[in-house]
């Protein structure tokens, strides 16, 4: 049982080190490409696209795995939730410091006035401030201390999707496809959770 219960352990090291490796793969690619100069004429753009279009897509899938483990009656989606939310929230600074240091060139002043003139960057800037509690209390020892409002917290993370979805949608001007992608995504998976909570029974005396 012991040798039974270390194989099923190092078994799990060895995928989450896998879900490590691919999720860190968009940063070493995004460095190669740098380093070679394969950004094109506007490479901040690229940066801040990029950044930010992995960071919309890990979080999506951070909100695709309880669905998942549902529709799987399975219980190991969950055990990637953490990791995905917290490399979500590493590309979502990627992308916020990519547009504070590269692209604003050191006024950051100016961001205040970004923040206040333009919608899709007061979206994305709230969305980004609802993910920082969420990444500081995402180890074991919080959800212990914050016992049900743990829950209660991280539910924001619903609010954080529609909010980064919505960031993405009034910031694309022409070509809404890769955006509306993104959208009907978040409108099934929110759907879902919908669905279910409202085919919950309803408790006897209730």
């Amino acid at each position: 049982m012991v040798l039974a219960a270390r194989r099923t352990d190092w078994r799990w090291v060895g995928l989450k080190a896998l879900a490590h490796a691919l999720a860190l793969w968009p940063l070493a690619w995004l460095v190669k490409a740098v380093a070679e100069d394969g950004l094109g004429a506007d490479p901040v753009a690229a940066i801040t696209h990029f950044t930010g279009d992995w960071a919309l897509r890990l979080l999506l899938l951070g909100l695709a795995l309880t669905p998942l483990r549902r529709l799987l009656g399975q219980p190991w989606p969950l055990r990637f939730r953490r990791l995905v939310g917290l490399y979500a929230f590493f590309y979502a600074c990627l992308h916020l410091a990519t547009y504070l240091v590269l692209d604003l060139g050191g006024f950051w002043a100016q961001v205040f006035d970004d923040i206040v003139k333009r919608p899709y960057i007061t979206v994305g800037f709230t969305a980004w401030l609802l993910l920082v509690p969420l990444a500081l209390t995402s180890t074991r020892g919080w959800m212990r201390r914050l016992g049900r409002r743990w829950g209660q917290l991280h539910k924001a993370v619903y609010a954080a999707g529609v909010l980064a979805v919505l960031h993405f949608l009034w910031l694309v001007k022409s070509d809404l496809r890769e955006p509306a992608i993104y959208a009907a995504v978040l409108v099934v998976l929110l759907g879902l959770r919908l669905w279910w909570r409202l085919r919950r029974p309803v408790p006897q005396g209730a």
